[in-house]
This record gives structure tokens, C-alpha cells and sequence, in this order.
């Protein structure tokens, strides 16, 4: 019956949400900061705990034990092993899910009201009372290291691991996070106890809750399930100094295909232009069919079946990235296209049509975002990160809205970059060379 209960939840849960979501921004006793959008409407909760840092924070030569730390939160805690954890959180019809990027490690939770103090005490257990069993640790660990080694012979990995390498250098963000297959090997049990107390500190931690929960109910239920970790956690890591030459590096790589990763300098999220690039990359290449990558790459040329960009802002780093496939025969043509398109909207700007026609979309678009308590949970604590105000759901259209076609043709012209623009290219592509040293 709890399965049923839980899975009927699940249903209307996931219906749209109203566009008015009312933030409260709460303090519980032990200090602990989080949002709360309340929801009476059906008895279940989510529940939403960032920690930045992430992967980032791995030490020298342990690069992948943030990542399989997380893996192993899952495995067992107190007095349950993995399959009695398992067993527990499946009884109860709660969901955990613990995942790891490069700047945040998070942990989403759906509990059920009527079970809402079981579950969090179980989620408390694998947080604060991890077992890191040996014979877990060495399972995980394996799962892990096949990831890696799959990704070894997939070239938009490579390409990926190449392209971080080239621009990132030394910093962490200049390999995957998952680790290496020597680094991971030689994790011991000491350095994952280590990743937890680094990366799940309360002086890193971002909490949302969404649901059928009371402001009262929702502080007491946080210092209870966070006032164990650690009150600090690791340094967290210097700005990372990009390295964007302009031209070409080819990663040798036998595939009929040849991906191409390629970049510039992007724009940070708290820059007062940050709206302006937003559309402008939606005009570029974050529009689907629609974007002029597209138009012009493939449906005028058939060079590719698909190619986009985008804006990536992390903590140590911002850059504007995109990414295509095509033959090896091909693809020196499709990066001519891109190089081409970059600089012509930059020298010409978009059009009037097009500023209004991506208005449209992205304001039109937004709403749907909110389709469910934990989607709701997930962008209430990705704001409180970004440092917005509460309020921000409500005026984020009339942003978008505020942007002028004089505003983003400036911007296309001072931030676009194409002699900056690096490609990574990997597979056999002809009539390309590498030019960057």
C-alpha cells in the first residue's frame, strides 16, 4: 500500500506548480540557513542539501575520492549494511539520491509525511554515520574504475578530458572527477574518510525544503539531521586561470566521427550583462532548431546532426563552451562554420525578430520548470548559491524582458571572441592540424 501512496504522491507532485512560489528564509537554533516553500496540498516533502566544494576539493594525488565518498553514502551507515539501508529507505517509500560535481556535492531527498522522522533519520545515518566498509568500498571502486575505463574509449570523453586538460592545467577542474585509473586504485579507506569530512562541512551547506512541512518542523528536523558534520570543512580551491589560445588541438583517436569541444572566455553570472549573453547564446547556439549554430551547420550544410553552446559558470572559472560532431571528412568544414558564425554576430548583431522570438521562448519556458516539489527544492537551492534574493523567481522574466537589442549587440561585440575560440578536436579529421603550442 506505502508503494501505491507514494507512487500516486509522486503523480501530483509532478504536476505544474503555481507561477507565485512563496520563499521563507529561516535560521534553525544550531545556525543553520534554509528556504522553505511550504505545500499542504499532498503529504509528501522534498528536500533539497547542496555542499560547495565538490569534487574541486580532492587532495593531491586522491583525485576521485569526493566522488567515490558520495558513491559509498548509499552503502550502508550504523547498524545497516548496504542491502539493510537499501531495504529501510525502500520500506519507508523515500527516495535518496547523492551526487557529485565539480564545484557541489548534493543529496536529494522525497520522504513521504507520515514517514518524514524515520527517513530523515535514516538520511542522517548515511550523512553523518557513513560505514565505508572495505568490501563496499572496493565494489564501488570497481563500478567506478569501469566507468573510467568505458570513458577511455568514448571520444567525447576523450575530447572532454583533453579539452580540461588544455584549459585548465593543474587546476582540479582539469580532470574528470570520477579520477584516474591509478588514483582511483589507490584510494584507501583513511582518504574516503578524509573526502567525507572535507567535503560535507556546515560552513559549505545549502538547504531547500519543498512540500508539507511547517517552518517550526523544518528547523528542528535540520539540526537534527546536519549538527553532526563538521562545522569546517577543506579550503576551497583558487580561481582557475584559463588557458584559451585561439586555433586547434587534435587528440588522434581512430572514429569514423570526430567530436569537436571548443570555447572562449564566458561572462560571470553576477555581471550586469549576464541576461544580454544569456540570449545572445540562445540566439548562437542554445536554441535548439532554432539557433543560428544549427541553421547554419545543419540544416544549411548537413555537416552534423547537432551542435550547440553554452554558458558555463563555475566557481573558479567562466567560459562559453559549445560542442559538434561530424565525419572526419567533414569537420573542418563545420568549424570554418562555426568560426564564421561567431565573428558574424559579433560584427552584425542579431535582429529585432530574433531578440523577441528568444524572449518569447525563455519567458515562456520558465514556468515549466517549477513541475514538482523537487524541481522547486533543486532551483531554491541552486538560487541560494548564486546568491539571488528570494524574490528572484518572480522577476527573472521581466530580466530577460529588460534586455534591449542595442544592450545585446554590445555585448556580442565586447564579449565575443572568436581569435580566443579553442577546439578540441578528436578522431581523424582531415585537413586539420594542431596550431595551439
Amino acid at each position: 500500500m506505502i508503494r501505491f501512496v507514494f507512487a500516486f504522491v509522486a503523480l501530483f507532485a509532478a504536476l505544474p506548480a503555481s507561477a507565485e512560489v512563496e520563499i521563507q528564509e529561516l535560521t534553525t537554533p544550531g545556525g543553520i540557513n534554509t528556504w522553505l516553500v511550504e505545500d499542504h496540498s499532498i503529504p509528501f516533502v522534498a528536500l533539497e542539501l547542496r555542499f560547495r566544494g565538490g569534487a574541486a576539493l580532492d587532495l593531491p594525488g586522491k583525485r576521485g575520492a569526493t566522488n567515490l565518498m558520495m558513491a559509498l553514502l548509499e552503502e550502508g551507515s550504523d547498524g545497516l549494511d548496504s542491502r539493510g539501508f537499501a531495504r529501510a529507505v525502500e520500506g519507508l517509500a523515500a527516495s535518496f539520491k547523492y551526487d557529485t560535481g565539480d564545484d557541489v556535492v548534493s543529496v536529494s531527498a522525497k520522504m513521504l509525511s507520515e514517514n518524514r522522522d524515520e527517513a530523515a533519520a535514516l538520511l542522517r545515518a548515511s550523512l553523518i554515520q557513513p560505514r565505508f566498509e572495505q568490501a563496499d568500498l572496493d565494489r564501488v571502486r570497481g563500478q567506478v574504475i569501469s566507468i573510467i575505463q568505458s570513458d577511455l574509449k568514448d571520444p567525447r570523453d576523450i575530447s572532454a578530458r583533453a579539452f580540461d586538460t588544455l584549459v585548465y592545467g593543474d587546476h582540479p577542474y582539469g580532470s574528470s572527477r570520477n579520477g584516474t585509473l591509478e588514483s582511483v586504485a589507490a584510494l584507501t579507506r583513511e582518504d574516503i574518510i578524509a573526502a567525507h569530512q572535507n567535503a560535507l562541512a556546515l560552513d559549505r551547506v545549502y538547504v531547500s525544503a519543498v512540500g508539507d512541512i511547517t517552518a517550526g518542523e523544518l528547523t528542528v528536523l535540520l539540526d537534527d539531521l546536519l549538527g553532526g558534520l563538521p562545522a569546517e570543512g577543506a579550503p576551497m580551491p583558487g580561481y582557475a586561470e584559463t588557458n584559451l589560445p585561439g586555433g586547434i588541438k587534435v587528440v588522434d583517436f581512430d572514429t569514423p566521427q570526430s567530436v569537436a569541444t571548443f570555447a572562449q572566455p564566458g561572462i560571470d553570472r553576477d555581471d550586469d550583462d549576464f541576461f544580454a549573453a544569456y540570449i545572445l547564446n540562445h540566439i548562437l547556439g542554445g536554441g535548439g532548431f532554432e539557433s543560428r549554430l544549427m541553421t547554419e551547420v545543419r540544416e544549411k550544410r548537413g555537416l552534423t546532426y547537432g551542435v550547440y553552446s553554452y554558458l558555463l559558470d563555475m566557481d573558479s572559472a567562466q567560459v562559453w563552451m559549445g560542442s559538434v560532431s561530424s565525419a572526419n571528412d567533414r569537420v573542418a568544414e563545420a568549424i570554418e562554420v562555426i568560426r564564421a558564425e561567431w565573428e558574424r554576430i559579433r560584427e552584425d548583431g542579431v535582429t529585432e525578430a530574433e531578440l523577441n522570438d528568444a524572449k518569447t521562448y525563455l519567458t515562456g519556458a520558465y514556468p515549466l520548470r517549477f513541475d514538482g516539489n523537487g524541481p522547486i527544492a533543486n532551483i531554491a537551492v541552486g538560487m541560494q548559491m548564486e546568491g539571488l534574493p528570494t524574490d528572484y523567481i518572480a522577476r527573472r522574466n521581466d530580466k530577460v524582458n529588460a534586455v534591449t537589442l542595442e544592450d545585446i549587440n554590445r555585448v556580442a561585440k565586447e564579449l565575443l571572441d572568436p581569435d580566443s575560440l579553442t577546439f578540441v578536436v578528436t578522431g581523424k579529421p582531415e585537413g586539420l592540424e594542431t596550431t595551439i603550442n
